[in-house]
């Protein structure tokens, strides 16, 4: 029997990793369902909408409680909305296996939570501490209680370097301030969030103009903001004290999108999407486009970027830019960016409320940019799940040729 030369076998193996169905992101959901003494965690999970938050995360720890855990839990009746916040304590923002639990530099590390990325927690709330301690015992203890290890490392129930690890874990965390009685989504106030987070500029733009009125009234069925910072906004001050009242609110506007988008969701699907500002034949929408690995929002007139995350909780997220978005429909455009095509438009639902607008708000000819047709057929650089597609079909065609001449050798 002929074996084939070792060229052939990497030409095939090169074919097959190209044509080969790409891997799915991680499911929690799944993977929990695999061990039912965990089925009141997954449960809650799920209702708490945490499933999805840690099915969007690259790199995570769950730890994870089972039914007898839960149940000690759940009797001390807390709401669905301090439980989230309990439950986000026990999913860490980074990777350890059981292996990198007894690898702890110094045998203590202090590690972030997804209760910290929600803007509830102050201070080093939001942090837990995991301790190495001796005789193969690993503890951990959330790091505003007082320093007490509460709960010990029991056993490794998935782990998938270094993307995913589930961790279970004797007892649940606690938390002075996780416990601490929280309101539902209608209570979030994302205006006030803003305030004592770095944009106390534009939340108070918001509520001078009744803008804030349009942004809360969408926090419930999803909200994502892009707040510029106090910096950036005293600087623009006098270019924002030109325009008419509706011009400011419709400005505002534009820097909110009526649906939960996190931020790997923005890097994942570049494209147009839609605003508050956003009514009909008025576009005022803009283009998210990866720059390595920053997140970059592009209108007609300028470029921002975003800096990082205020307020993450679904189903809203504030993020902070460096710049004003500054939409074409009432600033001027820039010639250096009418020849750039824009990428498919990307979908989204419709906000509750529109700004107000009129024949003359649109001052910018149609010529400034891509039509809503010419958007709609420009080519995708991603599919559905985010995996870039090959350009031009070079690469295949390439492979292709390598497949048949090495195999035509043999």
């Amino acid at each position: 029997m002929r074996h084939a030369p070792p060229l052939t076998i990497l030409a095939l193996s090169l074919f097959l990793l190209v044509f080969s169905p790409s891997v799915s992101a991680h499911n929690i959901t799944r993977i929990l369902a695999k061990h039912p003494q965990f089925s009141t965690f997954n449960h809650y999970l799920t209702a708490t909408h945490l499933a999805s938050e840690i099915n969007r995360r690259l790199t995570i720890t769950v730890l994870a409680l089972d039914n007898s855990a839960m149940s000690l839990l759940l009797a001390k009746q807390y709401s669905i909305y301090t439980l989230r916040n309990i439950l986000s304590l026990h999913v860490v923002a980074d990777y350890f296996g059981a292996r990198k639990l007894h690898q702890i530099s110094g045998g203590s590390t202090l590690t972030s939570t997804l209760f910290q990325a929600t803007g509830s927690a102050s201070g080093t709330s939001g942090y837990i501490n995991i301790t190495d301690l001796k005789g193969g015992r690993v503890a951990f203890g959330a790091e505003d209680n007082n320093g007490k290890l509460d709960s010990l490392f029991v056993k490794s129930l998935v782990e998938m370097p270094y993307n995913i690890s589930v961790l279970q874990i004797s007892q649940s965390l606690s938390s002075p301030e996780a416990e601490a009685p929280t309101g539902g989504p209608s209570d979030v106030n994302a205006t006030a969030i803003m305030l004592k987070q770095g944009c106390k500029t534009f939340a108070n733009l918001l509520i001078d103009t009744g803008a804030d009125t349009t942004f809360q009234e969408n926090v419930d069925g999803g909200l994502t903001v892009f707040c510029p910072t106090d910096e950036v906004l005293d600087s623009f001050m006098p270019r924002y004290k030109n325009l008419t009242g509706p011009h400011k609110v419709a400005l505002l506007l534009y820097h909110g999108v009526p649906v939960y988008q996190s931020l790997q969701t923005l890097r994942s699907s570049n494209g147009i999407i839609n605003t508050l500002a956003t009514d009909g034949a008025s576009k005022f929408d803009f283009t998210v486009q990866n720059d390595g690995e920053d997140v970059m929002l592009k209108t007609k007139v300028v470029t921002a970027k975003i800096l990082g995350t205020l307020k993450d909780e679904e189903p809203l997220i504030v993020f902070k830019i460096n710049k004003v978005l500054l939409p074409r429909e009432l600033f001027k455009t820039a010639p250096e960016e009418d020849e750039a095509p824009a990428p498919k438009k990307a979908p989204g639902k419709k906000h509750k409320h529109a700004a107000a607008s009129s024949d003359d708000e649109a001052k910018s000819p149609e010529a400034d940019g891509p039509t809503d047709e010419s958007a709609d057929s420009t080519a995708d650089d991603t599919d559905e799940n985010g995996v870039a597609r090959l350009e031009g079909g070079r690469l295949v065609m390439a492979l292709l040729s390598l497949c048949v001449g090495v195999l035509s050798m043999c």
